[in-house]
Parts: C-alpha cells; structure tokens; sequence
C-alpha cells in the first residue's frame, strides 16, 4: 500500500543519513538489522542506494534457530533483500550463528559484540503483544546494565520456540532507535506502549529516545 511505500522510503532515508554522519564523525557505521516482513521494503530501497558500503558494518537483532538455508532466517531474507547486492566486505557481516542452538549461539554473539561499542542505529520492529526482536512479554528482557548482549530464548510463544535476541539493554545502546511497524492489528501496540503499558518495546531506552514509523505517521515515544 502506498502508505507502506513511504514508510519504508523515509526510514531507508534516515538510514543513510545516519550512515553519513556515522562516516563522517567516526569513520564507520554500525548498524542493527530488524527481521520478519515488515523492513523488507527499507532493505529493497537501500539495495540501490548510493553509499560507501565499505564503512558498513551490520549485526542483526535476532534470529531464528534453524538451519542456515532456512527461507525464514532474518539473515536470508536482508540478504536477499539487499546485502547480497551490495559491496559492503563479507567481515563486516555479522548473522547470528542460530543454527548452533539458541544457547551456544547467543554466547557466541555476545562475544561477537563485545568490541563493538555504541550502535549508531537499530531497526526494531513491533508485534501486536508488543514484542520487539525476540523480547516477548513474560520473558526476560535483559534490562539490567549487567545482562549478557544476547539472550537465547528457549520457549518463544511463537514458532519456531527457540531463538536468539539482543537484549534489551544491548538494543538501547544505539544512538538512534527506529521502529517500524506495519497492520493495523499492530496499531493497539502502539496505543498501550504510548499509554504506559509494560510492553518489551517500552524496555529499549537509548538516551535519545525512539521513533516509531506506523505506515507513513512518525510518532514520538516517551522515554522510559
């Protein structure tokens, strides 16, 4: 739907606009993948971008564990999407390694994570219970400035049950935060996060705040 398109166009724009300051400040941009349907059209816009994709560097925000040619991988789909048409050096991709189990794989990231300093942006999604990456209401979130960069998640409410997920903590310390969020069944999510409601979205607090793209309306969240 056009209101889609032009979601997804504005949040490609605002990524290459932190790229260039990234680049121009620092020397690279670190950035944090979304994964399910809804980022698809930021990645497709961003696939014939003009950018120093060589001062890329992606992670992802969660994952799936199944096997690495799975077509529901987060991985596959920004790849096929966008990262396998573009030049940014195959070093400075970094899926998560889910088909090692949610266990083994989270230790392993969190390692991959450990040099890596502040993220300049992250892409998050919204669920309608208000889940974000694979942060899911019951769960643990990994708020705590002692949690671990990444979570294995052992008994998702939704398939596959065992998965891997930044943390909360982790997920907020980006200088930028966009969250995009796509269906009117999403819509209510929106409604109690603004309100107040204890969802795993309210728990990713970077110090500048979020920005939560609904269709083609920017609304701003309240810190936490």
């Amino acid at each position: 739907m056009a209101d889609g398109r032009a979601m997804c166009a504005e949040v490609a724009a605002r990524t290459l606009a932190a790229a260039d300051d990234a680049v121009q400040r620092r020397g690279r941009f670190v950035v944090v993948l979304a994964g399910g349907n809804t980022p698809r059209g930021v990645y497709e816009s961003l696939r014939v971008a003009d950018a120093d994709w060589s001062r890329w560097h992606v992670y992802f925000g969660d994952e799936r564990c199944s096997p690495r040619d799975d077509p529901e991988r987060n991985s596959l789909m920004a790849g096929s999407a966008w990262l396998d048409h573009v030049p940014i050096p195959s070093g400075q991709r970094h899926p998560m390694p889910a088909e090692l189990g949610a266990i083994e794989a989270a230790r392993r990231y969190a390692a991959t994570l450990e040099p890596v300093g502040e993220f300049d942006l992250v892409l998050l999604g919204l669920g309608e219970d208000g889940h974000t990456g694979s942060l899911f209401p019951d769960h643990e979130l990994g708020k705590s400035a002692r949690a671990s960069s990444a979570l294995a998640v052992l008994d998702a409410p939704k398939p596959p049950p065992e998965r891997v997920t930044l943390s909360a903590h982790r997920f907020s310390w980006t200088r930028q935060a966009l969250f995009l969020v796509a269906g009117e069944g999403k819509r209510e999510a929106v409604r109690r996060w603004r309100a107040g409601d204890d969802l795993p979205a309210r728990a990713i607090t970077p110090k500048a705040g979020v920005d939560v793209f609904v269709e083609a309306t920017l609304l701003s969240c309240p810190r936490s």
